[in-house]
């Protein structure tokens, strides 16, 4: 349930984007964002009290978190200048395939038949509720540029949603998104000065903060829902949900921009449906393959052998 959440917010958050991008940069509007996000999570993680990490993963984290909110959002923010919502919409579906690729490939994740089949039909469904739309304007080379943006997005997404999982099992889920958004912040910051997010007024209307302030703060309470996900369950589970938020956005389009949702979009959605019931089926063998790789501590361990990573300091 979580990761559906996580899954509609994205596609909501696309919507709102593409309305308020003309009037922001790619960077301002991101630091926002998780200005907003950061803020929102913080007496949260104040009352859990709980915000110390070992030394060692403190850059590890927060390189994730510039990654994970910085660079990826920059690069979406980018493309979506270009590329129209359906199309980006189907460039982000391969999503899950990159995380299921990435997890296989860095030995985090057992692939299987059942699984690759449920993640194929997901972006299956994408591809037939928005392919009518996506793929009959023609493309100019801005969309091409912005086409390439979005998908370096959905790949620098699926790299850091397999790479946190070692972390979520040393840490709590909360101090972790505020910690690795706050350190996106400060990267966004430093992008958005050279946009003149600081040197010149902001031309934004009302309208366009009220999208500023909802895809804030959706993106603290999805980001949350997120990392949840992640530390419940495999990371390919969680990320083919992402296949609901294109079919959010289209629909959102359609009752907020007056678009035609078209019999295509509904059978999409039962492919889609088809394909997460797939990959939610439990397995013979457990999926991870590895929980996460030895630290350096463990390594130099006087008897050669493996040990439990220490816990974090409390």
């Amino acid at each position: 349930m979580a990761a559906a959440l996580a899954g509609v917010q994205v596609g909501a958050a696309i919507v709102a984007t593409r309305f308020v991008i003309d009037q922001t940069g790619p960077a301002s509007l991101g630091m926002m964002r998780y200005l907003i996000g950061a803020l929102f999570l913080l007496p949260f993680v104040l009352a859990s009290r709980n915000l110390r990490f070992a030394r060692r993963d403190l850059v590890p984290i927060a390189l994730l978190g510039i990654v994970q909110f910085g660079v990826t959002i920059v690069c979406l923010n980018f493309g979506l200048r270009y590329v129209p919502s359906a199309r980006a919409a189907l460039i982000l579906a391969t999503f899950p395939l990159l995380v299921m690729l990435l997890a296989a490939l860095w030995g985090r994740e057992r692939m299987t038949g059942t699984k690759s089949f449920g993640v194929t039909l997901t972006v299956l469904g994408v591809a037939v509720a928005l392919g009518e739309r996506a793929l009959t304007a023609e493309t100019t080379p801005s969309e091409w540029i912005g086409a390439v943006a979005v998908f370096l997005a959905a790949l620098f997404g699926a790299g850091c949603s397999v790479l946190y999982r070692p972390y979520l099992r040393r840490y709590s889920t909360l101090p972790i998104g505020f910690f690795a958004m706050t350190a996106s912040v400060m990267f966004l910051a430093a992008s958005a000065w050279f946009e003149g997010m600081f040197t010149r007024p902001l031309h934004i209307t009302a309208t366009g903060w009220v999208a500023v302030g909802f895809i804030g703060i959706s993106s603290g309470v999805g980001y949350f829902l997120w990392l949840w996900a992640l530390n419940h369950t495999t990371p390919t589970r969680v990320t083919v949900f992402l296949g609901l938020s294109p079919v959010t956005a289209a629909i959102l389009g359609a009752v907020l921009l007056g678009e035609t949702v078209t019999p295509a979009t509904l059978g999409g959605l039962g492919f889609i449906l088809i394909g997460l019931w797939l990959t939610q089926r439990p397995a013979t063998l457990p999926d991870d393959l590895t929980t996460e790789p030895p630290t350096l501590a463990e390594i130099r361990h006087e008897d050669g052998t493996r040990r439990p990573p220490m816990p974090p300091p409390t």
